[in-house]
């Protein structure tokens, strides 16, 4: 019988397949998907998120625990709808114009779904107004904007201004290479992280505050 120390235990290692295998069986056990997703995933993610800041673990691990959440995740999230179990925040995330860089923002999309947010990643090169339609559309509690080059961050600066001036409730973070506090507090953003590991602590703070 699968229990849900392994669970956790395959997602921190990565092991993708495992994650998918003890998914199905728990969730035939009839263990409630959200008590896999609060015991199993947020926990291990969280584990990993904590590696990367001691600097035991870097990117490549990150990702390919990232993506063994993601098997589990596919699993459970069609559960949580059935059971009509909702997130507790809305997330719009998306890499700004003129940039086509994703391997930051898919680690910071996938520690926030980890997290349990609803996460609707809008993709790389997204127009300030594309971000926009999609405030306009789902209404979310927190929007992120990544920028990997220097020569976009006037596209972030252009596109906080635009998200801000819907007059919608929701905070704004930001992070990328080139990105620093200074630059948030300038271009008035909520919050910055400096990398993905940060990204939850980050985002729950700005949405608690």
């Amino acid at each position: 019988m699968s229990n849900i120390e392994d669970l956790r235990t395959a997602v921190i290692s990565g092991k993708r397949k495992d994650a998918k295998v003890l998914t199905t069986a728990l969730l035939e056990q009839g263990i409630a998907p959200e008590r896999l997703l609060e015991d199993a995933l947020i926990p291990a993610m969280t584990v990993v998120g904590d590696k990367f800041k001691r600097n035991e673990v870097f990117v490549p691990e990150m990702l390919v625990s990232a993506r063994a959440m993601k098997e589990s995740m596919k699993l459970i999230e069609p559960k949580l709808i059935e059971a009509g179990i909702k997130p507790k925040y809305k997330a719009i995330i998306g890499t700004v114009e003129g940039d086509l860089h994703d391997i930051g923002k898919n680690l910071v999309a996938t520690m926030w779904k980890g997290a349990g947010f609803d996460v609707i990643d809008l993709g790389v090169n997204v127009t300030p107004s594309a971000f926009v339609d999609a405030i306009e559309t789902h209404e979310p509690d927190i929007v992120g904007l990544s920028a990997l080059l220097t020569t976009t961050m006037p596209a972030m600066r252009e596109t906080v201004a635009a998200v801000k001036a819907t007059g919608k409730n929701f905070k704004i973070v930001i992070g990328g290479a080139p990105v620093t506090q200074t630059y948030a507090d300038e271009v008035g953003a909520d919050g910055y992280s400096p990398d993905a590991a940060s990204a939850v602590d980050l985002a729950k703070s700005v949405l608690a505050a």
